[in-house]
């Protein structure tokens, strides 16, 4: 399992070989209603895209100086560094509104073992104390994984099982477990991404609807009009369509339809956060993302 691929390395992977009940009880959790009262969608970056070589103050600064309003961070199992992930974010005012749990590529909670399934699940706690501790509202799960020695059937069941038991402490944590598609071969459609979460019956799990990835088979559009009110957070990427398969490009030099995606936000009345997810870069290059956002995400 060690060699298992990294998220980010699992997309690039498969860029090359192509080349996540009623509306009623889905109200907005935690912090994030009070995030969403400016009435636009808020611009946030994805740690790994700020320069590793500064302090995470200097880091959480630059993203600040760019124009970015928050953070989207990822698990931290030493304790020392994740107090110092919230000095660094409370000195530079800037919030942490989520947490991109980093266990479930190598240790999917679909899988059929149980030693496995243990680890995915502590994964997660971590990621949902770190939330608490960073005041951000909201994890990041990839729920499960298909492949040939995992049914789509058993994807759906075993995930299913596995966050229901994580839900007392999401609950507690006041956390929102939001599930995201990342070509996991699993939540292909626009039509099975909100029957999965629906059939938890509860506020504490969400989407987390990635704009860019839903593109090799659909229209982020769509998505967005069908999971509306379930979506909790929102990544930004975007893909330029080949002869043999995809590239991952920036903001607005690939296929998606950004005016479509942009209408699509409004007419569901998304005013939650949307992360840039896209390769890191200087001071220059962040701020040039930021200002893509605003162009292409916010219209501005």
């Amino acid at each position: 399992m060690k060699n298992h691929p990294t998220r980010r390395e699992f997309l690039k992977a498969s860029v090359v070989a192509g080349c996540g009940v009623g509306l009623a009880g889905l109200p907005a959790a935690g912090a994030s209603a009070a995030a969403e009262t400016s009435g636009k969608i808020k611009k946030a970056v994805l740690i790994s895209m700020l320069p590793e070589k500064l302090s995470f103050a200097d880091r959480f600064k630059m993203a600040r100086d760019v124009g970015f309003e928050a953070i989207e961070a990822q698990t931290v199992t030493d304790p020392h560094v994740a107090e110092e992930i919230k000095k660094a974010a409370e000195d530079e005012k800037i919030r942490i509104h989520s947490v991109m749990n980093m266990a479930h590529w190598e240790y999917p909670l679909s899988s059929s073992d149980p030693a496995v399934v243990e680890k995915s699940i502590e994964g997660m706690k971590t990621s949902l104390h770190n939330a608490k501790l960073w005041g951000a509202d909201t994890v990041l799960l990839v729920p499960g994984v298909v492949n040939p020695q995992t049914s789509y059937h058993e994807a759906w069941t075993r995930s299913q099982k596995q966050i229901r038991q994580l839900l007392p402490l999401a609950e507690e944590l006041k956390v929102v477990i939001a599930v995201e598609e990342v070509w996991n071969k699993f939540l292909l459609s626009p039509l099975e991404f909100p029957r999965y979460v629906d059939e938890f019956k509860s506020p504490w799990v969400r989407a987390y609807f990635d704009v860019g990835n839903v593109l090799l088979y659909g229209y982020p559009q769509d998505w967005i009009h069908t999971l509306s009110k379930r979506i909790a957070k929102v990544h930004l990427k975007d893909f330029k369509h080949l002869e043999d398969g995809y590239r991952w490009v920036n903001l607005g030099e690939g296929d998606i339809d950004w005016p479509a995606v942009r209408k699509a936000f409004a007419d569901v009345g998304y005013t939650g956060y949307a992360t840039t997810e896209l390769e890191g870069g200087d001071e220059a290059y962040l701020r040039d993302v930021s200002q893509r956002v605003d162009r292409l995400v916010l219209g501005a």
